[in-house]
């Protein structure tokens, strides 16, 4: 059904849930797949809310003005990262790298600025350097998070919401700055973008600021009604930190709540590391491993799916756009 719908190219379809597989038999050039893109746009667009992810296998991507190109012509408006937590290098105005830990660090699924008050629909991964060994996207959907979540669990995450505290330096610090975070090295800018979108600051005494958001654990998908889990409480957490940089960075904050990132219940209430656990377990359970091949593009449903990274060696270049 699905490979009858796709027309134009030589194609092999793999169907079997997250991710839905589209293999051109030969590399196709980049204005070609703009053009096979656009007419297939509306199945697809179907596509990626029954799965959730579609990746596109033999694209003629090979550097960045490649992606930039098909990202300005099937993507839609590009949204910056601004607001944004993780370390990343913006590459061009809609382009940037992913996420820029260790290469020996597992990056815990999340849904891209779950936390904030805006957020990407869409995310566009596309694979210039493959690793050596491991750097899988890891992916799930929290539509299965939801329904395999312990019931009293998520009720208490359903009834309190979550709390996300950041503490972003002036310049000299753990973690990113405010000037990376918000792209600007206007307080005013900074000032604006919190009062218009509900998140409460204060600025410190070393040039810092302290970020506090107010989010749900679960939100309903605009377009398919359906409803998700989407937070990343777990990795704001504390115990998310490797336990030497826990103790290091409590020997230079007085609380929990001045480190760089911090996640509790949305009613100011602690949440246990033992719920921690218990949450990277049952998303664990339904993670799905994308290894990359060079020229992969992989499309995603931003509220519909959580991403991470798993270890690996090696080089490895993926390139992000969020729309």
């Amino acid at each position: 059904m699905v490979q009858e719908a796709l027309t134009g190219e030589k194609i092999a379809v793999t169907d079997n849930g997250l991710p839905l597989i589209i293999k051109f038999e030969n590399t196709i050039e980049t204005d070609s797949f703009i053009d096979w893109y656009k007419r297939h746009a509306e199945f697809l667009e179907t596509k990626i809310h029954d799965n959730g992810a579609v990746l596109f296998k033999n694209i003629g991507i090979g550097e960045l003005g490649d992606f930039d190109y098909i990202m300005k012509n099937i993507a839609g408006t590009p949204l910056r990262y601004v607001d944004g937590f993780s370390p990343r290098t913006k590459l061009s105005s809609s382009t940037y790298t992913s996420t820029e830990y260790d290469k020996d660090f597992f990056i815990t699924l999340h849904n891209e600025l779950s936390y904030s008050a805006k957020w990407p629909a869409k995310i566009f991964f596309c694979c210039i350097i493959p690793s050596e060994t491991g750097g899988q996207t890891a992916i799930a959907d929290g539509r299965k998070i939801l329904r395999r979540m312990r019931p009293e669990l998520l009720a208490e995450m359903k009834q309190k919401g979550v709390k996300y505290v950041r503490n972003l330096h002036g310049g000299g610090g753990a973690g990113p700055s405010w000037q990376q975070t918000y792209e600007t090295e206007s307080r005013a800018d900074v000032e604006k973008f919190c009062t218009e979108n509900n998140i409460e600051f204060s600025w410190k005494e070393d040039g810092g600021i302290k970020l506090t958001q107010f989010r749900p654990a679960v939100i309903d998908h605009p377009v398919t009604g359906e409803t998700v889990w989407f937070n990343q409480v777990d990795q704001f957490h504390p115990s998310h930190l490797d336990k030497d940089i826990y103790e290091m960075l409590m020997l230079m904050y007085s609380r929990e709540e001045d480190l760089p990132m911090y996640g509790a219940f949305g009613d100011g209430s602690v949440l246990s590391e033992a719920a921690v656990k218990e949450i990277q377990d049952t998303v664990a359970k339904e993670i799905v491993l994308n290894t990359w091949e060079k020229g992969d593009l992989l499309m995603v449903d931003n509220i519909l799916v959580c991403h991470g990274r798993m270890p690996f060696t090696g080089d490895r270049k993926i390139l992000v756009s969020m729309s």
